[in-house]
């Protein structure tokens, strides 16, 4: 296997463990979100926010932690006849899933940039292109003329009503980081095909 690829697979494997292990520790915090929910409900008036931020950090929880249960093999998986198989057999077959995961994952990942864009005002067809001028206005004229090219922000419809870009932009990273762990993974795959355990 190159060297590249195989510095690839290192980065990318301890990169994904970085984020996996710091976000695991975001079911503490919804613990406690819960936990002051229950109380709010149960001693004072209830508040607005709990319910929206419990999800919005489940929604990090999940899909950060995503790429970490991925490069540990501990993604849901059938095991009537994988089990028994070669480590051979194994990697051919994981070779060739790996491919379905990672067209499903750019499908969402792409609907995930364009769900951003519009909660970001974007009503276009080109999200791509609009993140691309909103970086180069944030770079070349400032956070001003970036926040002009942004149109009326998505807000969530309770009474909260927080604003809903970060949890989308949070899915966004998430799915990208998924994407580049299962590229990790078939390149994996290939090298114990050929002989070389990574």
């Amino acid at each position: 296997m190159p060297k590249a690829i195989l510095g690839y697979i290192r980065g990318i494997d301890a990169m994904n463990r970085v984020i996996g292990r710091i976000t695991m520790y975001l079911i503490f915090a919804l613990i406690g979100v819960l936990l002051w929910s229950s109380v709010s409900k149960t001693f004072f008036v209830p508040s607005l926010w709990t319910l929206e931020t419990a999800q919005f950090v489940m929604v990090a929880y999940y899909v950060l932690g995503g790429p970490y249960s991925i490069q540990m093999g501990s993604n849901v998986r059938m095991d009537l006849f994988y089990g028994s198989w070669s480590t051979h057999t194994k990697a051919w077959v994981d070779a060739f899933t790996v491919l379905f995961l990672m067209f499903y994952l750019g499908v969402l990942f792409y609907g995930a940039v364009g769900s951003t864009a519009y909660s970001l005002g974007y009503f276009g067809t080109e999200p791509f292109s609009f993140f691309w001028d909103l970086l180069v206005t944030l770079v070349t004229d400032g956070a001003d003329a970036a926040r002009e090219k942004m149109g009326y922000m998505e807000r969530s419809s309770t009474a909260w009503r927080p604003f809903i870009w970060p949890v989308k932009a949070i899915l966004c990273v998430g799915v990208f980081l998924m994407l580049l762990q299962c590229l990790a993974e078939f390149f994996r795959d290939i090298a114990r095909l050929r002989g070389v355990e990574v």
